[in-house]
């Protein structure tokens, strides 16, 4: 398969797939299969060139094998009456109604009735086209388990005859927030991959920005808004510094390194706008996020980074949405802001919940390394390498490891 016509089918299968899920009335394992013999099929059929509308020939391609898939199962006077067109829908119905399948499957995937790791995994799967192991690796679970959710999420979809379709109104709410992770496990995926060659994603940031912009026009009345524009804005904040974030040979470039005219200054432009509202009434945990990289991003260089307001920030995000990974970006921010030697108690204090996550060796090792201590620094950055996942990272990793390490000792 040319690299092209790879590209544009992973770019696709979102679409494509969501769509095909509507046509089967939710018949998500019927709906991937179709999906996956309409690219076998396209492949094929694509030798010479490739359609003018290629995603048009895809969901045709994919709809014509799921309704084969459906004739063999049942009688084809039952598939014709299936297929007759609904009823038109209500006003009120309209006023919700987002005519996007992808939007309307996610909706589905975070529907109550599933759990709600069930919820996120399977909308990774579907929407955000993760593989099985890099779902598994966001929740630190092992593959064989991650499978067996997303089979019983599908189950229970099929079998509870969850309606595919965004839910009215007065749904929303008790929905949003499942949505919101969703959205933003995907963007991060994309922002900074769990692991394989590339560190950046583009394809998955992209489908989670879009997803954002859609989310934020779903809901213009409702109390979910203010952080779902927080959200947008964290996305495109982060997703502003992309060109910057590596370098020609794919190796991870740090914040403060990073050369800030590649920074996409119209991106930011629009998230700053999207930050103060985003703010109104009791900010939440997107929302702060985003007026903490908005900080970043306003800062004209490194050196003149509000760090004192960024920790105060995530003093704030500890309290609105405590976690760990967050007390670790507190302890990087007072590290910043008043030295690695306050920082550095902060981080120690939490090795009893972050003792298998890489960035916190990794982040130990940074702060031990500024304060000289370079033997404490590379054992912490050879734990980090121990854990990492990607290739990147792990080059990154590798360099700061060599230049704790004696040359004796190499």
């Amino acid at each position: 398969m040319s690299h092209g016509i790879e590209a544009l089918f992973r770019a696709e299968r979102a679409r494509v797939l969501a769509t095909t899920i509507r046509v089967t009335n939710g018949d998500f394992e019927l709906a991937e299969e179709a999906v996956q013999e309409a690219f076998a099929a396209a492949v094929e059929a694509w030798r010479d060139a490739v359609p003018v509308e290629p995603r048009g020939w895809l969901v045709l391609a994919a709809r014509n094998k799921a309704i084969d898939a459906i004739r063999r199962r049942v009688k084809l006077r039952q598939i014709v009456a299936a297929e007759e067109p609904a009823e038109p829908a209500t006003a009120a119905t309209e006023l919700v109604a987002v005519p996007d399948d992808r939007l309307r499957l996610m909706f589905t995937c975070c529907h109550p009735a599933l759990a709600p790791e069930a919820q996120i995994a399977l909308t990774l799967r579907t929407l955000g086209g993760l593989t099985t192991e890099e779902i598994a690796r966001a929740f630190l679970a092992t593959p064989a388990t991650m499978a067996q959710r997303l089979v019983r999420a599908k189950t229970k979809i099929k079998g509870a005859r969850i309606p595919y379709e965004v839910p009215e109104a007065s749904q929303l709410p008790e929905r949003t927030d499942a949505v919101m992770r969703v959205i933003y496990l995907v963007f991060n995926e994309g922002y900074a991959a769990t692991a394989g060659d590339a560190w950046i994603r583009r394809d998955l940031t992209a489908e989670a920005i879009r997803l954002g912009r859609l989310l934020v026009e779903l809901l213009p009345a409702s109390d979910g808004r203010a952080e779902a524009m927080g959200l947008l804005a964290l996305m495109l904040l982060h997703d502003s510094r992309r060109d910057a974030r590596t370098d020609a040979a794919g190796d991870l470039v740090l914040l403060e390194d990073q050369d800030r005219s590649r920074w996409d200054r119209a991106q930011i432009d629009e998230a700053l706008a999207l930050v103060p509202p985003a703010l109104v009434g009791g900010a939440g945990p997107y929302a702060l996020q985003a007026a903490i990289a908005a900080l970043h991003a306003s800062a004209p260089t490194a050196a003149e980074t509000d760090w004192p307001q960024i920790a105060a920030l995530f003093a704030r995000l500890a309290q609105r949405a405590p976690s760990p990974v967050v007390a670790l970006n507190y302890a990087v921010a007072i590290a910043m802001a008043h030295g690695p030697a306050a920082g550095l108690p902060h981080i120690d204090g939490l090795e009893p919940q972050l003792a298998g996550y890489h960035l916190w060796h990794a982040a130990r090792a940074d702060l031990l390394r500024r304060l000289g201590k370079l033997r404490e620094a590379g054992a912490a950055y050879r734990e980090a390498l121990r854990l990492v996942g990607s290739e990147p990272e792990r080059r990154f990793l590798e360099r700061r490891l060599a230049e704790v390490t004696p040359a004796s000792a190499r």
